[in-house]
């Protein structure tokens, strides 16, 4: 059952914080998720960012999907921006469906409309999920992605994609 189509597609508010919740502590696993006051407020912080907003995508009357994007300015490339994505993930119970697919375009096509000249994102190892973000045009042909850590590095459950 394919559900996309019957989806809305919008940036995150205020008012969607413990659906945002939900879906970062299936994202997270055992890793801790900023969560009561302080998390709300983090969420206020992160939407009033310049240039980073949170899409999400509603289905059954609930937030069920997501993906964050930063578009960040640049000096290289004319001066043009560069986009970030991070976070993204779809409750298991609506994976495979097309909802991160949805929340993924919708991200690339605000990215875009921001005029950033690429997108990036980090993705673990797991074939599947390499899998997904190819189909959806992105390659790990050209770079090689590093990261320099201050916590460790979420082991996500079996089957927690962002489908």
């Amino acid at each position: 059952m394919n559900i996309a189509s019957e989806c809305r597609l919008r940036r995150a508010a205020e008012r969607d914080y413990g659906g945002l919740l939900r879906l970062y502590r299936e994202l997270m696993g055992d890793l801790p998720v900023l969560a009561g006051v302080e998390g709300a407020a983090m969420l206020r912080r992160i939407l009033q960012h310049p240039g980073t907003s949170i899409a999400v995508a509603e289905a059954e009357g609930q937030v069920v999907s997501t993906a964050t994007l930063h578009v960040l300015p640049n000096l290289t490339h004319g001066g043009r921006p560069y986009a970030l994505i991070e976070n993204v993930v779809t409750l298991r119970a609506f994976q495979g469906r097309g909802l991160g697919r949805a929340v993924m375009t919708f991200a690339r096509d605000a990215a875009w409309a921001q005029d950033a000249y690429k997108i990036m994102l980090l993705t673990g190892s797991a074939a599947a999920a390499r899998g997904f973000y190819e189909r959806l045009g992105y390659s790990g042909d050209d770079k090689h992605a590093m990261t320099l850590r201050r916590s460790p590095a979420r082991k996500p459950p079996p089957g927690n994609l962002p489908q």
